[in-house]
């Protein structure tokens, strides 16, 4: 695989994975309305910020002539149930996975672009488009989170299925 396909690759994986954290962002705001009402501007802005990268991707994917990943229909799906659970949970339960699910992003990302910088600047450009969003809502819900029982409970839980669900993109 040339570094330009590769770049296609996380392309593919990103735009499929900005789908999933709308997902959840959109299901964690519907439940919030009972659990977590502080949250829900919150999660709606978050949410508006995932749909920005999400459309970011897609342009440039559609700018190579390449198709959606094929996990991007799971992705919301898996997104959604988590966002729905995690709701369900409240505040704490649903900080816990923000920031479980962009500590795996963040490196990522990190990886990614210290891995196409000499080869694909055009996927460079489009993943350095969203760090700063991912790396915000991590730092703001991070605070919230704290240290108590969802945290430990979930971050290794969420971070576990959000590398899975990465690995799983670059396979398919």
């Amino acid at each position: 695989m040339t570094d330009t396909d590769l770049g296609a690759r996380i392309l593919k994986v990103n735009h499929a994975g900005e789908n999933g954290a709308v997902h959840i962002y959109l299901a964690q705001a519907a439940v919030a309305r009972l659990t977590a009402p502080a949250l829900v501007a919150e999660l709606n802005e978050f949410r508006s910020h995932e749909e920005r990268h999400r459309s970011i991707f897609w342009a440039e994917l559609q700018r190579r002539g390449r198709p959606r990943c094929r996990s991007y229909a799971l992705c919301a799906l898996g997104g959604y149930v988590l966002g729905l659970v995690t709701g369900l949970l409240g505040h704490a339960a649903i900080a816990a996975t923000t920031v479980a699910v962009e500590r795996v992003v963040l490196r990522h990302l990190k990886e990614q672009i210290a891995r196409l910088q000499a080869s694909d600047p055009a996927a460079v450009q489009a993943i350095e488009a969203i760090v700063a969003d991912e790396q915000r809502h991590h730092d703001e819900l991070a605070v919230q989170a704290g240290g108590g029982f969802w945290v430990r409970l979930l971050e290794p839980v969420v971070a576990a299925s959000t590398e899975t669900v990465i690995w799983l993109g670059m396979k398919l």
